[in-house]
């Protein structure tokens, strides 16, 4: 599924609660998963970091969805493919 559709499916599924619920909350919820991300990591729990990863990434489409962004043009634009810097495939910038 590419990043598009599956904005697509959550503005279809919660676009009514997430109105409601609106801008400012729906980034506490992403901050909230955030921090539920970095409790699996400390634990290493390996199931818990992708479930944790699949709901940051529904509720940032949620507030892309709030906002009018259509998240796959930006994420194609900040990532075309190649490392924006050194312009490689395989970045070979040496790191900070």
């Amino acid at each position: 599924m590419e990043i598009r559709e599956f904005q697509r499916m959550i503005e279809r599924i919660y676009v009514n609660r997430d109105l409601e619920r609106g801008k400012e909350k729906t980034m506490l919820w992403i901050v909230e998963e955030i921090g539920e991300l970095a409790e699996a990591v400390r634990k290493e729990d390996i199931d818990g970091i992708g479930e944790e990863m699949a709901d940051i990434f529904a509720w940032l489409v949620s507030l892309a969805n709030l906002y009018g962004i259509d998240l796959q043009n930006e994420v194609d634009k900040k990532y075309p493919g190649y490392c924006t810097r050194c312009g490689k495939a395989v970045c070979e910038c040496k790191t900070v």
